[in-house]
This record gives structure tokens, C-alpha cells and sequence, in this order.
């Protein structure tokens, strides 16, 4: 692990905004850190309301996507409410199709089948429309590169609108509307809407049509947040404000789908990273294993029971995929040493027989094993389908465009894309691929990096700190959990490695004049000899609250010490 120290903020903004608020300089020095500078600024991120969510309207083609629907309502039209396989796909056709029925009936859902038609608009989906007369489609997280799919639903008369959050390629689809934040011609004010958001964004703009209040709107947020959640989307601006409401849904009167997937679990209150690890690969797990029908039938259940009895069978499907993850990330650790390819710039691997399903996560698993951009190949009837994942700051998205040439199709973002090609093309993309990633990658990026906030002393942590650190949240990409380092740290003698493998580090912390913290590190158990006999030792750590028995705590939720 790298230990760097953010850059340190210009110490005459510090203190503007630690005069403005009466807080201490190391709040100020967070503040900052994430471009809050004025008492005005503070107070919307504080603060946020409903009130500071943008007009749906200066969304490019959003009233041409309004007044389509409307025309599609006033004469009766079937409308097909379609979208991915993941949790932003599902929970945005969830949100989209249970909205527009409050109103209207004539409103089906399609997501595609993971396997035989594969990721975004399919042909077996436009067919599907078109025998059940459907004359509308509206396609979301998915579709701003589908413009053969949306020229062959148009030869049918069948419209689409489209709302997407992904990079659009040099053409647009020829839609009735393409709501998109990144189209370079949309000059909306934010851009890092989730598939779920746009579509959001989109019945927003209904309500205003229809003289509903965004207080008609509350109770589809707990969808929108989940999606944020497990999206990995920048938890900035709009989507800070869409996450923290929709958290206060799930926590306090969630759908009966979302209640059914959180009734076993422990915690009074929900956190962000508590949607990312418990929600989320639930929702996910329907369309890795089954089907993503699974996840919509879950979200759109109304009867408790009903939801209990669906959330049970998706349970059964996270425990197959926790096991097949599991097995194909140990076979693909095998074929990277048989191949003696561990010192490598990517990895790129494949086995015809893998699920999937799971080669998105078993990327994850890789990079975390290896730390380098990842690519896991399966057979998808007669080409190859794949994942990709990246390492912070490298954009593997850019880095799949420079080798176009060997993929049939491919798509995502920075961190995470997908993509197809044909086995003949498989060693000349995994050494083109190599090749690009040797040649743009900055060495620095191959070893993880700890990026901390500030550097404090144990005695500056004290109740009101924790109060002012827990309004920071919700947490994720570009407001991050702080992370503070400290050092000439001492273990009370207590420390002990801990879980199945010994494999966590448990202990008591203080510095000289400070009291006693309880520590905990995970993954961290082999470097329980660096503390022991009061061995002195630096730190870097989150400021955490453990909850037990009822009994709340504060710790040290360490992330790596030497």
C-alpha cells in the first residue's frame, strides 16, 4: 500500500469556512477538501432538500419524452418499460413501470436474459414488443449506442425514448427522445446521474405534467438510492440529495421488496455501504443466476407476503453466485500462475465454461489480488463475452477503444466495462490489450494507494467530531468516509488476530496522552507481530461505530498500519 496525504487545501479557505460555521479546523479541512468553501455551499451539503433538485426540464428531449408518453396514454398505447439486468436496470424499470401504472395500466416491464440476448436492447425484446402491440418503448440504463435496434423497432412503428447515463458514441440513436447527461449538446446541470436517476429525472417531469408535488415522489427514492449505492456513482450534488431522502425511505417505510431483503438484519439505521453489501448483490444476484424479471417482481410486489416468499428464492440465488464466484476466482488465479502471467500490467483470462454471470465480480476479485486492470472471458453461444475492471485512476474504457479492432462490441465507463469478440480475436485483443496498458499506464497505479485526510491526534477525537463527521454523510466517490492518519500509536497488550483463518486484526489503541480505543482491521491479521510487546506503530483509519448488543461504541476501523 502507498500512504499519501491529500493535497492540503489553501489554509485561507480553511479558515474562512472554519469562522463561518464555528467548527474545528480539521471539519473545515474536510470541507474543503470536497470544494465547500462558502456558508452557502456548507449549508446545501448539510443540509440538502428536495428543493435543491434540478427542473427535469433542461434535460435535453425531456419535453419531447413527456409529451410522447402523453400521446402514448390519451390513445391507449402499450408502453414497454425495458432496461438492464443489473440493479440500476431493474431498479430503474421498477421505478418507471410502477409509477406510470399509479395511473395507467397498459404498462409491461422486459428485462433481457443475461445469456441469450446479453447486455442493452435486444432484437428478441422489439420482436417481443411487437407481438404484444406494443408502440412505445422506454429503454433505461441502456441505449445510447443501440441505433440499429432502435431503426429496426422504427421499421415496426414502434417509438423509443431512451434514458441512459452512459459516454454516447459520435451517432445518437434516431429516438423520439434520448435523455442523456453526457450527450455533449444536454446542458443539464448534472452529469453523473445513475440509469435509475435519469429515470427519475424522467417521471419528474410527469408529476410536474400531471400538478403532482415531488412530495408524490418520496416514496420511489428508497429504489433510486439503492441504485446510487450499487452504481458506484459520485455521491455528489444531485445524487447526495436523491441517496440521503431515498436512505431515510428504506430506513423508515421502505417498499415491501426492499423490506423483505432487509428484515434480518441487525442494524437500526441503514447506512450507504449497508445498500452496497446487503441490498445490492442481493437485487444483482436475480439476473447473475435467473433472471432480472426476479428483481422487478421483487421491487414492484405490493402484498408482504408475496415479497417475503420472493426475496427467499433471491437469497437462495446469492448464496449459488457467493459459491461460484468463489470457484471461478480460484480456477482463474490457477490458469494466471500456470501461465506464469503474475507480473503482467492486465490480466486478461478465460475459461468457456465459466458463469456469466459472476465474471464481473470475479474481475473485482482479481484486481484486488493482482491490482492491475482485469479482463474475465467466458463463451456466450458462439463469441466471448467479458468484464472488465479497473484500477483507481486508470480508465480501462479508454483503453478497450484503443483496441476496437478485435471487439465486436463493448461498452461502460472508467471503472467497469463489458464487452464481446470472436475466439479468433481472443490473443490478439489480450496482447493489444497488454500492449495499451503497459504503454499509458503511470507505474504508481499498479501498487494500491490509501489516499488520507488529515493527520490527527487520538485526543482530538471526541463525540462532537463524530456528531459533525456523521452529517457528511451519505458516503461514496467524491465524499468519501474521511480516512486520518496517526502515529507513535501503542496496542494496550490486548491485540489478537481474529475470524475462521485468523485472518482480522483485533485491538486497543492510544497514544500517550489519550484514552483508549478498541481497533478493529479486516484483512489486516498478518500484521498482528507489528503491534505486540507495545511496539510502536502509524496508522491510517476511519472513525467508525460498532454496534453490539444493542450497545453502540466508537472504533478504529483500521485500513492499514506499519
Amino acid at each position: 500500500m502507498r500512504w499519501n496525504p491529500k493535497s492540503k487545501p489553501n489554509p485561507e479557505k480553511v479558515q474562512a469556512i472554519q469562522q463561518a460555521l464555528q467548527v474545528d479546523e480539521i471539519i473545515a479541512t474536510l470541507l474543503v477538501q470536497r470544494g465547500i468553501e462558502t456558508f452557502e455551499q456548507a449549508k446545501t451539503f448539510f443540509r440538502p432538500t428536495l428543493a435543491d433538485l434540478h427542473n427535469p426540464y433542461l434535460m435535453k428531449d425531456m419535453d419531447k419524452a413527456v409529451t410522447r408518453i402523453e400521446t402514448a396514454i390519451a390513445n391507449n398505447e402499450n408502453i414497454l418499460i425495458f432496461g438492464d439486468y443489473d440493479v440500476d436496470g431493474t431498479t430503474a424499470v421498477s421505478l418507471v413501470s410502477s409509477y406510470l401504472r399509479s395511473f395507467y395500466p397498459n404498462v409491461a416491464t422486459y428485462i433481457p436474459d443475461r445469456y441469450a440476448e446479453g447486455y442493452g436492447i435486444s432484437y428478441m425484446g422489439i420482436d417481443y414488443a411487437e407481438d404484444n402491440a406494443i408502440s412505445l418503448i422506454i429503454a433505461l440504463d441502456c441505449g445510447i449506442k443501440s441505433i440499429d435496434h432502435v431503426n429496426y423497432a422504427k421499421a415496426k412503428n414502434i417509438d423509443f425514448i431512451i434514458c441512459d447515463h452512459h459516454r454516447p458514441g459520435a451517432i445518437l440513436p434516431d429516438a423520439v427522445a434520448v435523455l442523456d447527461p453526457k450527450r455533449d449538446d444536454c446542458s443539464y446541470p448534472y452529469d453523473e446521474l445513475c440509469g435509475c436517476g435519469v429515470g427519475f429525472k424522467l417521471i419528474q417531469a410527469l408529476a410536474e405534467n400531471r400538478n403532482q408535488t415531488i412530495d408524490d415522489l418520496v416514496l420511489y427514492l428508497d429504489l433510486v438510492a439503492t441504485a446510487i449505492a450499487a452504481d458506484i456513482v459520485p455521491i455528489t450534488g444531485e445524487n447526495r440529495v436523491l441517496a440521503k431522502f431515498g436512505l431515510e425511505v428504506i430506513n423508515s417505510n421502505p417498499r415491501p421488496g426492499i423490506k423483505a431483503l432487509i428484515q434480518n438484519v441487525k442494524k437500526k439505521v441503514l447506512t450507504i455501504t449497508d445498500v452496497v453489501f446487503i441490498v445490492a448483490p442481493r437485487i444483482n444476484a436475480a439476473g447473475r443466476i435467473k433472471h432480472g424479471n426476479e428483481a422487478v417482481a421483487l421491487l414492484t410486489e405490493y402484498d408482504l407476503d408475496q415479497a417475503e416468499q420472493f426475496a427467499s428464492e433471491i437469497e437462495q440465488h446469492n448464496s449459488d453466485r457467493k459459491e461460484l464466484d468463489k470457484k471461478i476466482t480460484q480456477e482463474a488465479l490457477l490458469q494466471i500462475e500456470a501461465n506464469n502471467e503474475q507480473n503482467r500490467f492486465s490480466t486478461v483470462v478465460y475459461q468457456e465454461n465459466w458463469h456469466k454471470g459472476v465474471i464481473g465480480i470475479v474481475a473485482s476479485r482479481l484486481v484486488e489480488n493482482y491490482y492491475r486492470p482485469t479482463i474475465v472471458f467466458t463463451k456466450s453461444g458462439e463469441k466471448l463475452a467479458a468484464s472488465a475492471r479497473s484500477v483507481k485512476d486508470f480508465d480501462v474504457y479508454n483503453a478497450l477503444e484503443a483496441c476496437a479492432e478485435h471487439l465486436e462490441q463493448f461498452g461502460g465507463h472508467m471503472y467497469a466495462a463489458g464487452m464481446t469478440l470472436l475466439e479468433e480475436n481472443y490473443e490478439n485483443f489480450k496482447s493489444a490489450f497488454e500492449k495499451v496498458v503497459q504503454d499509458t499506464i503511470h507505474p504508481d497505479l499498479l501498487t494500491p494507494e490509501i489516499s488520507y485526510d488529515a493527520e490527527i491526534e487520538l485526543t482530538e477525537i471526541n463525540p462532537k467530531l463524530i456528531r459533525l463527521l456523521k452529517q457528511f454523510e451519505p458516503f461514496g466517490p467524491e465524499n468519501m468516509t474521511p480516512v486520518f492518519y496517526s502515529k507513535n500509536l501503542k496496542d494496550s497488550g490486548y491485540a489478537k488476530a481474529i475470524g475462521t483463518e485468523e485472518e482480522h486484526l483485533k485491538a486497543f489503541i492510544k497514544q500517550e496522552n489519550s484514552e483508549s480505543f478498541g481497533a478493529i482491521g479486516f484483512g489486516l491479521g498478518n500484521k498482528l507481530d507489528l503491534i505486540t510487546n507495545q511496539k510502536p506503530f502509524e496508522a491510517v483509519y476511519c472513525l467508525d461505530e460498532n454496534e453490539f448488543n444493542g450497545t453502540v461504541s466508537l472504533q478504529l476501523r483500521l485500513k492499514d498500519i506499519r
